[in-house]
C-alpha cells in the first residue's frame, strides 16, 4: 500500500508541475517595453512620462540598489483573443519566493491612475475579462531594484542597507513582459491539485481520507490529455469535484480567515521606500476586493494610509470604497505598529490616540482592537492603555518565536499591571503571512492550546513587505477550504467579528497576568544606541514643549498654543518607534535618518519652549522644573556656575540660592555630601558607596565595572543576544586617569579615562553634589568595537527576592531566581527611567538617561551575604543588517540612588531626564497643576485637542498601591470631567470647595481629566 502511494504521489506531482502549470497561460504575445532610468531618488509620474525612454530587451540586467527604472509597455490583444481573459504578466526577474526585499513595481495606465502592483508571487495586470480583440495596452511602470539586504543571511556584513554605500551594480534581470491568455480551467485544475495534494500530506498514514484523495487524483490524472491541457482540464476537474465536495466533521477547528499585508513601516528598506510599499500592496488588494465580494483585509497603521492618501490619491479613493463596503478593515488603532517595550507611557497613549482619530476621521470608524502581531515583546501597561483608548481586543502573533518556552494560551484574557484585562488572541497558525496551505492548516489544529474550551482561531492572510498582500490564489484556496473533509474550515470574516465569536464561546479562557516577555530579539533593547536616545530625549521634550506652552497659553496675552507644530512632532516621534526603528534591527540608511529626524525635532521643541516661556515675559534668570515632584538641587547657571535652588513640580522659581543641607567635600578620590561617602579606587571603579544616613556599605565589590563581552548570537544579529555572551569578557580596569573634575562646595566630580579594544575610548565623570543621594555617571565613548557588548555592573550588598524595573505607567516585578525556565529565559530584561532592588528596610536603585536593557542576577558570597547585581546594557556592535551599527560617539549618562524606594527612584528618575532648566523670564505663573498626595504622579500636562483650551491632565499611581490625593489648578476653573485617552468624557470628577479635583487612585491607575477653564 505504501508503495501504490507514493507511486500515485509522484505521477500527481510530476503532471502537476510539468504539464498543467505551465499551461495555466495559454497563449502570449511581448509588449514592447523601453525603460528610462531615474536619476537618484524616486519621481512622481508627470516627471517619468515626459522622459526619454530607449527600447529595452528581455534578458537585459537593469536597477541598481535602491534605485528606480520606469518601463514604458505598448501592445494590442489579438483579435483571436476575443472571449479569452487576457493579462499582462511581468516577471522582473524575481528571485526566490521571499517577496518584501527585492524588486517590486507599480502598473500606471497611459493617463497616470495606478492600477495594480508586481511582485514575485503576483505578477499579472487583468487587461480585458473577456477580451474583445484589438484592445491597445499601455502602462507606465515604476519599478524599484530593492536590493535584498539578508540575502547570505547572517553570514557577514554587506554595504547595500545604505544608497551611499551600495553601489551600482545592476541586481535583476528582466524576464517578461507579455500579454497572455489565462486559460481558467487550467489556472482552477492547479489550485484543485495544490489544496488537495497538501491535505493528503498533512493526513496520517493509516487516516482513509488520505488513501481516498490519492486513489481520486490517480483516477483524475488518466484523464489529463497530455496533449491537450486546456480541453481535457474541465474532465479532470470533474473528476475531483466529489472529494472536494466532502463536508468537513462537525467538530472541525475553524479558522477565521483576515485578508493582511505586514508592511514593516522601516526594516531593510528606508522609509521613502515604504511610501510606495504601501501604495503597491493597497493597489493590489482594492483591485482584489473587485473580484471576490467575500474578501475582508485588515489594515493597521495610519501613518502608512496617510502616506497613500497624500502620494496617491486614485488609491486613497479605492481604499475609502473598500472601508464602506465592509471589504477593508482598519485596524490596530495605533500611528504605528509601535515596539511592545520600548516607548513611553505618554507615547503609547499617543499611538492610540492619533491612530484612532485618523480612522475616524477620515473613514468614520472606531476600531476596537489592538493589532500587533511582530512587535518584540509587550509591555504590562497594554490592557489598560488598551481599554482606556476604547479598545476590546488585543492580537499577537511574535510569542510564537520564544526560544525557550512555548507560551501556554492562544485565546485568553491578558491581564495589566493595574488588573485591567483585555481579551486576546494569539493564532497558533503561526504565521501573519498564512496562504493557507495544508501544513499551515495542519499547524493551525495541531497548536491550538484551548481544545476543548473553545473551536477557532485567527489567521491573517497574504504576503506581507511589499509582497502585494492577499491574491487571488490563496482566496481560492480558501474557497475550497471553507467546508474539506480532513482541514479545519474557513472563514474570511472581520477581526471585530472573529473576536465577538471567541470571546461569546468562551468568556471564562484563561488568564495570563504581566507582561508578555519574547524570549528572543533582547538585543532590541540595545542595539542602536542612538536612536533610542534620540526617541527618550524627545519623549520628554515633547512634555516639556507641551507643559510651558500650556502654561502660556494660560498666563501669556497674546501667546496662542502651537497645536499643528505638536502634533506634527508627536507624529514624528510616533512614526520612529516602530518596531523595526526603535528597536534598532533596520538598515544603515534608517538608522542615519533616524538620527537626523531626532535632532531636528529635539531643536524644534527647544525652540517651542523657549518661545513659551519668552511669552512669560523677561526680566530675570529662573528656573524650570518640568518634572512632577518638588525639587531641591543643584542646577548650573548660563555661565556654568552652580547653584542649589527650590523649584516646585511643573512649576518655576527665581533662581535664588537656597541653602544647601551640606556642602561637598573631595578628597583625593573620595567625594563626600553628608549624604553618601563615594570612593573610587586606582583602576577607576568604585571601591565604595557608603550610605551615611543608614550607616551601610551599598557596594559588595567593584562598583561600575565596565566589562566587554564578545556578543556574535547565533542568528539576528541586530536582534539578539544569546545566553552564551556571558562566557567570554574582558574587564575593563586599566584606565588612562584618575582624576579629580570638579571641586565645589555643591559639585564633586571625578574622571576616568579609559582607552581599550580597536581603538575605542570611555571618558566617565563620577558626580556628586549638595544635597542628592544621586551619584551620576556621565559618560562619554567613542566606541570602534564589532561585536561586543559593553556592561556596567553595580554589584550591590542586598538580598532581594526580586526586582523591580519601570514600564510606562508604573513597573513590573520580576524575580531575581531561576527556579523555573520561564524566570532563566529573562537573562536581558527592558526598563525604563529605573531599576530597583530592595531588601525589607533599604533599597537601590540604578536609573538612567536612554538605557534600556538591564541583567539582574543574585549569587551567594563565601561570607553567606547574598549579591544582587544591576548590569546596565551601555552600547553594542552588530554587524547585520548594518555593519556600522553603533559605531562612533555616544553620549549618556547613569547614576546609583542609595537608599532609595520606589517613590524615589520614580521622582530622580524623571528628574534625570527632565534637567531643570535656566532660562530669562519675568513672570511668575503658578503651576498649571499641583498635586497634594503621595503616589500621584502628573505624565502630561497639555491642551485639549479639540481647541476649546481646556487643560487635560494625565496622571497615574506610580508606587504600586493606593493613592490618595488632591489636584490642584492654577488657573481659574470651573470643574472637572474623567476622561479616556481620546479625550472624551467618561463622567463628571467631583470637586472639593476650594475647586480641587480629590483623587482616589488603585496600583497603576491611569487618570485623565479635563479641566474647563472659566
Amino acid at each position: 500500500m505504501h508503495d501504490e502511494r507514493r507511486r500515485i504521489e509522484e505521477r500527481v506531482a510530476r503532471l502537476h508541475t510539468q504539464r498543467i502549470k505551465p499551461a495555466i497561460y495559454a497563449a502570449c504575445v511581448p509588449l514592447d517595453v523601453a525603460a528610462w532610468q531615474a536619476p537618484g531618488e524616486p519621481v512622481p509620474f508627470e516627471e517619468a512620462t515626459a522622459a526619454l525612454y530607449t527600447p529595452f530587451a528581455m534578458d537585459t540586467p537593469w536597477g541598481p540598489p535602491w534605485g528606480t527604472t520606469w518601463f514604458r509597455m505598448r501592445g494590442r490583444v489579438p483579435a483571436e483573443w476575443a472571449g479569452r481573459r487576457v493579462e499582462a504578466v511581468i516577471d522582473l526577474g524575481f528571485v526566490g519566493d521571499w517577496p518584501g526585499s527585492q524588486a517590486e513595481a507599480l502598473v500606471h495606465d497611459a493617463d497616470g491612475t495606478p492600477l495594480k502592483a508586481v511582485n514575485p508571487l503576483n505578477q499579472y495586470v487583468p487587461v480585458a475579462h473577456p477580451a474583445a480583440g484589438g484592445e491597445e495596452v499601455e502602462y507606465l511602470v515604476e519599478a524599484a531594484s530593492n536590493p535584498d539586504v539578508l540575502a547570505n543571511g547572517f553570514a557577514g556584513p554587506t554595504p547595500l542597507g545604505d544608497v551611499r554605500t551600495a553601489g551600482d551594480r545592476r541586481l535583476y534581470t528582466f524576464r517578461r513582459a507579455d500579454l497572455a491568455v489565462l486559460d481558467e480551467q487550467v489556472w482552477h485544475l492547479d489550485l484543485d491539485l495544490q489544496v488537495l495534494r497538501e491535505l493528503m500530506a498533512e493526513l496520517g498514514e493509516h487516516e482513509p481520507r488520505r488513501h481516498e484523495i490519492a486513489h481520486a487524483l490517480d483516477r483524475a490524472m488518466d484523464l489529463l490529455d497530455l496533449d491537450d491541457i486546456s480541453g481535457s482540464a474541465p474532465a479532470v476537474r470533474d473528476a475531483l469535484r466529489p472529494v472536494l465536495a466532502k463536508p468537513a466533521h462537525a467538530s472541525a477547528h475553524l479558522v477565521s480567515g483576515v485578508g493582511h499585508a505586514h508592511i514593516d513601516t522601516a526594516w531593510l528598506w528606508p522609509i521613502r521606500e515604504t511610501k510606495r510599499k504601501t501604495s503597491r500592496t493597497f493597489s493590489n488588494v482594492t483591485a482584489l476586493a473587485d473580484e471576490y465580494e467575500e474578501f475582508v483585509f485588515a489594515c493597521s497603521q495610519a501613518q502608512q494610509y496617510e502616506w497613500v492618501r497624500d502620494n496617491h490619491p486614485h488609491i486613497w479613493e479605492r481604499i475609502k470604497k473598500s472601508v464602506a463596503k465592509g471589504q477593508w478593515a482598519p485596524v490596530g488603532g495605533m500611528w504605528v505598529e509601535a515596539d511592545g517595550n520600548l516607548p513611553g507611557g505618554e507615547a503609547l497613549a499617543r499611538q492610540l490616540v492619533h491612530g484612532k482619530r485618523f480612522f475616524m476621521e477620515h473613514f468614520g470608524i472606531e476600531t476596537k482592537g489592538v493589532w500587533l502581531p511582530d512587535s518584540f515583546g509587550y509591555t504590562a501597561a497594554y490592557p489598560q492603555l488598551a481599554k482606556l483608548a476604547g479598545n476590546e481586543w488585543f492580537l499577537t502573533q511574535k510569542i510564537s518565536w520564544n526560544q525557550t518556552n512555548a507560551f501556554p494560551h492562544h485565546t485568553f484574557w491578558w491581564e495589566g499591571i493595574d488588573g485591567t484585562r483585555i481579551f486576546t488572541h494569539f493564532p497558533p497558525i503561526d504565521t501573519y503571512n498564512a496562504r493557507f496551505s495544508g501544513e499551515e492548516m495542519a499547524r493551525a489544529v495541531r497548536n491550538y492550546a484551548e481544545k476543548g474550551g473553545a473551536t477557532r482561531s485567527l489567521a491573517p492572510f497574504g504576503w506581507g513587505d511589499g509582497g502585494g498582500g492577499p491574491t487571488r490564489e490563496i482566496m481560492e484556496r480558501a474557497r475550497r477550504l471553507r467546508d474539506l473533509e480532513g482541514s479545519a474550515k474557513v472563514e474570511i470574516e472581520h477581526p471585530d467579528a472573529f473576536f465577538a465569536k471567541a470571546r461569546a464561546e468562551y468568556p471564562d479562557a484563561p488568564v495570563w497576568a504581566g507582561e508578555l516577555y519574547l524570549e528572543l530579539h533582547r538585543a532590541t533593547y540595545t542595539t542602536q544606541a542612538r536612536t533610542k536616545q534620540g526617541n527618550r530625549r524627545c519623549e520628554h521634550l515633547l512634555r516639556e514643549a507641551e507643559l510651558w506652552a500650556s502654561t502660556a497659553a494660560l498666563h501669556a496675552p497674546g501667546y496662542s498654543y502651537p497645536y499643528e507644530k505638536l502634533d506634527r512632532l508627536w507624529k514624528t516621534v510616533l512614526l520612529h518607534q516602530f518596531h523595526d526603528i526603535l528597536p534598532g534591527s533596520s538598515i544603515a540608511w534608517v538608522h542615519r535618518e533616524a538620527e537626523a529626524e531626532y535632532t531636528r525635532v529635539a531643536g524644534e521643541l527647544r525652540d517651542l519652549t523657549g518661545e513659551a516661556i519668552a511669552a512669560l515675559g523677561s526680566g530675570g534668570p529662573r528656573v524650570f522644573n518640568t518634572s512632577p515632584r518638588d525639587r531641591a538641587e543643584v542646577v548650573r547657571t548660563p555661565e556654568g556656575t552652580p547653584v542649589y535652588v527650590q523649584v516646585p513640580a511643573n512649576g518655576s522659581a527665581p533662581l535664588t540660592p537656597a541653602e544647601p543641607p551640606h556642602p561637598v567635600t573631595v578628597s583625593g578620590r573620595t567625594l563626600d555630601n553628608g549624604i553618601v561617602r563615594v570612593q573610587v579606587a586606582d583602576d577607576g571603579t568604585l571601591s565604595s558607596v557608603y550610605d551615611l544616613r543608614s550607616g551601610r556599605e551599598v557596594l559588595a565589590g567593584q562598583g561600575n565595572l565596565l566589562r566587554l563581552h564578545t556578543d556574535l548570537p547565533n542568528c539576528w544579529d541586530a536582534w539578539d543576544i544569546d545566553k552564551h555572551y556571558r562566557n567570554r569578557y574582558t574587564d575593563l580596569l586599566e584606565s588612562d586617569s584618575v582624576t579629580v573634575a570638579e571641586q565645589d562646595p555643591l559639585v564633586g566630580a571625578i574622571r576616568v579615562i579609559r582607552s581599550f579594544g580597536k581603538g575605542s575610548r570611555i571618558t566617565q565623570t563620577i558626580t556628586v553634589r549638595a544635597g542628592s543621594a544621586r551619584i551620576d555617571v556621565e559618560t562619554d565613548i567613542d566606541w570602534h568595537e564589532t561585536e561586543k557588548i559593553l556592561k556596567a555592573g553595580f554589584p550591590v550588598d542586598l538580598r532581594a527576592p526580586h526586582s523591580s524595573a519601570e514600564i510606562q505607567f508604573g513597573h513590573v516585578q520580576r524575580p531575581t531566581h531561576t527556579n523555573t525556565s520561564w524566570e532563566a529565559a529573562r537573562f536581558e530584561v527592558s526598563g525604563h527611567r529605573w531599576v530597583h532592588i530592595a531588601e525589607p528596610g533599604y533599597g537601590v536603585a540604578v536609573l538612567n538617561d536612554s538605557t534600556y536593557g538591564h541583567d539582574i542576577t543574585r549569587t551567594v558570597r563565601d561570607d553567606g551575604g547574598t549579591t544582587t547585581t544591576v548590569r546596565l546594557s551601555l552600547v553594542r556592535a552588530p554587524r547585520v543588517p548594518d555593519p556600522e551599527a553603533d559605531q562612533g560617539r555616544h553620549r549618556f549618562t547613569y547614576a546609583v540612588l542609595p537608599g532609595a524606594s520606589i517613590d524615589d527612584a520614580v521622582a530622580e528618575g524623571y528628574a534625570l531626564n527632565l534637567p531643570l532648566r535656566v532660562a530669562d523670564s519675568a513672570g511668575e505663573p503658578e503651576p498649571v497643576v499641583s498635586v497634594e498626595g503621595e503616589g500621584v504622579t502628573v505624565e502630561a500636562v497639555k491642551l485639549a485637542d479639540d481647541g476649546s483650551g481646556d487643560v487635560v491632565v494625565r496622571l497615574y499611581e506610580s508606587r504600586g498601591g493606593r493613592a490618595h490625593g488632591v489636584l490642584r489648578t492654577g488657573f481659574p476653573s470651573t470643574g472637572a470631567q474623567v476622561t479616556d485617552l481620546l479625550e472624551r468624557p467618561l463622567g463628571d470628577a467631583q470637586t472639593d470647595a476650594s475647586g480641587g479635583v480629590p483623587l482616589t487612585l488603585r496600583p497603576f491607575q491611569i487618570l485623565t481629566l479635563r479641566l474647563r477653564r472659566a
